[in-house]
């Protein structure tokens, strides 16, 4: 492909369902996206948050930076999402939640600070939903490149995992649905799940 500028393979930790995206100096996005809009990726409190089917272990993720929008991958992906972040810094990393990363992979601002877009690509998230497992089950391929902010499209939805995020209702109202100001989508998810085990 002649406009790709690099690409590069690791394992990155999961942790509560997440991996991240993130620009050390800043946020990566002013707004919060609920995951019921995507079923894949959500931005809380300037993060992006890549969420997978398993609750922790490790997924296979490639990151590839393009000079200009790739064309369509035909790989047997099962839930494609585009979304536009900022890179206030010109650094933009896939990060692990709560660990160091334990090979970097390359950051997807490869022009530097600015807006970017994320093609994002998941496959395996309905292999192993909710365990921890040692096996990589899941495959993300993150394809970036510059341009100005534009609408999140669904390119592909077809796993079950991402179906039943895209299904939960999103907040109503902010007196009886909404987290507190500031809480973070770890934090919610650890809540939500202590919960969930208390009363089952």
């Amino acid at each position: 492909m002649s406009d790709l500028v690099h690409t590069a393979s690791g394992r990155v930790r999961v942790d509560y369902h997440h991996f991240l995206i993130v620009d050390p100096q800043g946020p990566v996005s002013e707004e919060e996206l609920d995951l019921s809009h995507t079923g894949l990726i959500a931005f809380s409190d300037g993060q992006a948050e890549v969420h997978a089917g398993i609750h922790s272990g490790y997924a296979g993720v490639t990151v590839a930076t393009h000079l200009g929008a790739p064309d369509a991958d035909s790989g047997p992906w099962q839930e494609i999402v585009e979304v536009s972040v900022h890179a206030p810094s010109g650094e933009l990393l896939v990060s692990a939640l709560m660990d160091d990363m334990e090979e970097e992979l390359p950051s997807l601002a490869a022009a530097g600070p600015g807006e970017y877009r994320l093609r994002l690509h998941a496959r395996g998230r309905d292999t192993a939903v909710d365990l921890t497992t040692q096996d990589i089950t899941e495959h993300y391929l993150i394809q970036s490149w510059a341009a100005p902010s534009a609408p999140l499209q669904l390119l592909r939805t077809s796993d079950n995992y991402g179906a039943q995020q895209r299904s939960a209702a999103a907040p109503s109202t902010p007196v009886t649905s909404s987290r507190p100001r500031g809480q973070s989508a770890r934090e919610h998810d650890i809540l939500h799940r202590s919960l969930h085990n208390d009363e089952s």
